[in-house]
C-alpha cells in the first residue's frame, strides 16, 4: 500500500536526511520512533505530499504521489489520506462537530458521531475548540483524520497528551480503523506505551544517514 524508495530531504543549511525504505501494507501498521531531531515529522510530511522529497519516491496503492502536481495531491491528499498532526489545528469559529464534517470526504454525522463515541468526547461536538482540553483537542483531530475512510493514516504522536485509558481508544480506533478501511497506518511517536501494541516498528535514530 505504502512503498517509499530512496527518499531523502534536505532543508537549508542542514545536511541531507537519507530515510530507510519503507513497505507498509493494507490493514498493517507501521510505528517509527527515535529521538527527537531524527526525522520522524519530516517523514511523515513527505509520505502525506506536505513536502517534496529531494530525492526518491513516495507510491501509495500504486500511485506516485511524490510526483502529483499541487492541485491533484491536494485532491488525493484529502480523498484518501487522514493526517493526525502533531498540534491541533481547528477552525475556532465552527464547533469540534462542524469542524469533523468540513471535508467534502466526510462520511457524515452518523461517523462523526461514532468515532466520537469511541474516542469519549461525544459530550464535546457541540463546543467550540477553545472550550477544550489538550487532550480532547487531539483526539478530535484524530476523530477528523479518520472521516473520510483513508486508505493511509499517517499519525504524528498521537498520544502525547493522553492519559492511560483515552490511549488505548486511540491505538484501538486506529488499528481498527485500518483493518476496515483496509488503510496503512503509519506513526511518529515518542511514546513507549505504543511499542507494545504494534509489531512493526523502526528506529529512525539508528536508521538514517
Amino acid at each position: 500500500m505504502v512503498q517509499t524508495s530512496d527518499l531523502s530531504y534536505q532543508y537549508p543549511a542542514i545536511k541531507q536526511m537519507e530515510f530507510p525504505d519503507l513497505q507498509v501494507e493494507a490493514g498493517h501498521g507501521l510505528l517509527i520512533h527515535g529521538e527527537s531531531g531524527c526525522g520522524k515529522t519530516t517523514l511523515l510530511h513527505l509520505l502525506a505530499g506536505l513536502r517534496k522529497p529531494t530525492t526518491g519516491s513516495v507510491s501509495i496503492g500504486g500511485e506516485q504521489v511524490s510526483e502529483l502536481s499541487s492541485p491533484k495531491l491536494d485532491q488525493y491528499r484529502g480523498h484518501h489520506i487522514g493526517i493526525i498532526h502533531q498540534r491541533p489545528y481547528f477552525i475556532e469559529s465552527l464547533s469540534i462537530l462542524d469542524n469533523l464534517l468540513l471535508s467534502p470526504y466526510s462520511a457524515g454525522k452518523n461517523k462523526a458521531i461514532a468515532v466520537a463515541n469511541r474516542l469519549n468526547i461525544r459530550d464535546v461536538l457541540n463546543r467550540y475548540p477553545n472550550q477544550l482540553s489538550m487532550g480532547q483537542k487531539q483526539r478530535a483531530t484524530i476523530a477528523r483524520s479518520v472521516m473520510n475512510g483513508p486508505r493511509v493514516i499517517l499519525a504524528d504522536e498521537p498520544t502525547s497528551a493522553l492519559d492511560n485509558k483515552n490511549c488505548s481508544y486511540v491505538i484501538d480506533l486506529l488499528l481498527e480503523e485500518a483493518v476496515v478501511n483496509d488503510a496503512a497506518l503509519i506513526i511518529v511517536s515518542h511514546d513507549d506505551r505504543l511499542r507494545s501494541e504494534i509489531a512493526n516498528q523502526i528506529d529512525l535514530s539508528t536508521t538514517i544517514n
